[in-house]
């Protein structure tokens, strides 16, 4: 008959989410153009990643309240322009990562209030470079329409005061880095070693000059014009070869002329 009383219990405790921890840190704060100061005191939690890849980007959630009684008010002339809220965060142990930035709305500004604080989470943005594992903190908090201009400044008085936050930047793992060169697809890569085609083999044959016979070195069998080799007479085989047919030419023409004519 316990049963009806421990069941609303348990669906409370487990219906009802843990609350997170955050860390109270001082600030003193300074209005621009004035010398007046304030010591504010905020309560911070910091939503930092467990791990962050390097090469994209990481975002940390900020959000502030006021410690009772130390609340950060508005100058008596009040705020000129609308008015944004910066808030930092620190980094230390990790290369080229020093600080992280947001921006969010206070709301309405009136003339000595107390400033309101973002109502959403703050959404600090940066992206790793290196890979490496360090620690994340409150930092300053400003008020003004730009980064720049800052109209109410507000540093921590103990940089190490606030409580810290483990950060882990990994490396890219798989994902292809914007500065590494692509590996090409070597499935679209044509096979060189295939000799199947002789296309191009006989393209290039058939282009090939062929030999001349005037690149060809001339030689002449032994025996030349006596044995009838097929080989060049020479200059005294021609010489012969022409006082002969003179002799047969002359022998000829005697003949001729020997012949009696006919009445």
């Amino acid at each position: 008959m316990r049963l009806p009383l421990i069941l609303p219990l348990a669906v409370l405790l487990f219906a009802t989410p843990a609350p997170e921890s955050g860390t109270v840190a001082a600030y003193t704060c300074r209005t621009t153009g004035t010398n007046e100061t304030q010591t504010v005191k905020m309560d911070i939690k910091l939503t930092v990643p467990a791990t962050a890849p390097v090469g994209r980007q990481m975002t940390i959630g900020w959000r502030g309240s006021y410690v009772e009684g130390a609340e950060l008010r508005a100058p008596a002339t009040g705020l000129d322009g609308e008015v944004n809220l910066y808030a930092y965060a620190a980094v230390s142990g990790i290369d080229r990562l020093t600080s992280v930035t947001g921006v969010g709305s206070p709301g309405l500004i009136v003339p000595g209030a107390v400033i309101p604080l973002p109502r959403e989470t703050v959404e600090l943005r940066t992206t790793p470079r290196d890979p490496g594992t360090g620690t994340v903190r409150p930092a300053s908090v400003n008020f003004g329409p730009t980064p720049q201009r800052r109209l109410i400044e507000c540093e921590l008085q103990d940089k190490d005061a606030p409580a810290s936050y483990p950060l882990t930047v990994t490396a890219a793992g798989t994902a292809p880095s914007p500065d590494a060169p692509s590996t090409p697809d070597t499935s679209d890569t044509p096979n060189t070693s295939d000799t199947s085609d002789t296309s191009d083999t006989s393209a290039s044959e058939a282009t090939t000059p062929d030999e001349t016979s005037e690149d060809r070195p001339t030689a002449t069998p032994t025996g030349g014009a006596n044995t009838g080799g097929g080989g060049e007479a020479g200059p005294d085989g021609r010489a012969l070869v022409l006082a002969g047919s003179l002799v047969l030419a002359a022998a000829l023409t005697g003949l001729r002329l020997r012949r009696p004519s006919r009445p």
